[in-house]
């Protein structure tokens, strides 16, 4: 398999009765030449692989029928430039960060934004501080958001912190709360949403609710609405696995799309005379999908103590929320 085939999706392999007794990092080298060793295990020892959907040390040694899932970035081709872009950082100590990424930026160099990325921030930062566990493209970066979701993100300032912190996301036990606003009424106040997600039959840029799709993958997510507005509502929502826009999806499909999300709601932007039903106000505020990572629950690597980490909301969705209490409450 070449580097090229491979993805953020993760790809699984099958041992075979030949590879039986073979040490995991080998014998994903043999499969996925384009990567040194060394990366490799970095990989696995960043919680990047599973083994029958369990963690696994490089010397683990295989056996026939048990089934490999890795998820490797696309082989960079360098490391990010390091750029001086203000960061806003929530925490930080010797092992870890925590920054409040801005809504718009990328968070690691790929084709057609190679700066002004998050990594492009973090190394100027931090430099040398950064863990290599994700590899150079991905420095200190344990997990990411989408472009146009604002919010917490954790960045490791050491291998070891790296791979204990991937470990916690791997098992699921970093608690994530988003905040959304919503257009469309929600018929509950609170529901667990378990429908499996999968790549759209046409569109393969987008995802879908997939049935009946044997490759899609289930997909669990609970909200809460805090607060309801006439035709709006913002939402609290906690994910229960991590699916690729698992959230725009899965609202969407209960007819609540976040709003301004161009992709799954049909909406780039909102002004202000939509709000306030006045059509000649035309002042733009918010052009962009109205997510936010807002919380992240976690066990700090070193002190093993609980940690808990909010992000503000971000200026283009706290107005759009101070509009609708006052022209849109119910």
């Amino acid at each position: 398999m070449s580097p090229q085939q491979l993805s953020s999706e993760p790809v699984e392999l099958i041992v075979a009765p030949e590879e039986s007794g073979r040490r995991l990092d080998a014998f994903l080298a043999r499969h996925f030449t384009g990567y040194s060793r060394v990366h490799l295990r970095r990989v696995i020892t960043a919680g990047g692989v599973k083994i029958d959907r369990r963690g696994g040390k490089p010397a683990y040694r295989l056996k026939p029928g048990q089934r490999v899932e890795i998820v490797l970035p696309e082989i960079p081709r360098e490391a990010p430039t390091p750029e001086n872009i203000p960061l806003d950082i929530i925490y930080e100590d010797n092992h870890l960060a925590v920054v409040n990424k801005p809504p718009g930026m990328v968070v690691h160099p790929a084709r057609g934004n190679w700066s002004g990325t998050l990594a492009g921030a973090l190394q100027y930062r931090f430099g040398r501080n950064l863990s290599a566990a994700a590899g150079p493209l991905r420095p200190g970066i344990v997990h990411r958001l989408d472009r146009d979701t604002s919010g917490a993100i954790l960045v490791a300032l050491s291998d070891l912190s790296h791979a204990k912190l991937a470990a916690q996301f791997a098992d699921r036990s970093v608690e994530k709360e988003y905040f959304a606003l919503v257009v469309g009424c929600l018929d509950r106040d609170r529901d667990l949403i378990d429908e499996p997600i999968g790549v759209h039959p046409k569109v393969r840029q987008q995802m879908a609710i997939r049935r009946s799709d044997p490759r899609a993958r289930s997909a669990r997510t609970f909200y809460e609405v805090a607060e309801r507005f006439d035709g709006f509502a913002a939402v609290k929502v906690a994910l229960m696995t991590g699916r690729t826009h698992q959230i725009r999806v899965h609202l969407n499909h209960v007819g609540a799309a976040v709003l301004c999300d161009r992709r799954y709601g049909g909406r780039s932007r909102i002004t202000r005379g939509e709000i306030r039903r006045d059509p000649t106000d035309e002042l733009v505020l918010l052009a962009r999908q109205a997510l936010h990572a807002r919380r992240l629950k976690f066990i700090h690597p070193t002190t093993l103590r609980p940690m808990e980490v909010e992000a503000p909301l971000p200026d283009d969705m706290a107005t759009v929320l101070a509009e609708l209490r006052e022209y849109r409450g119910v």
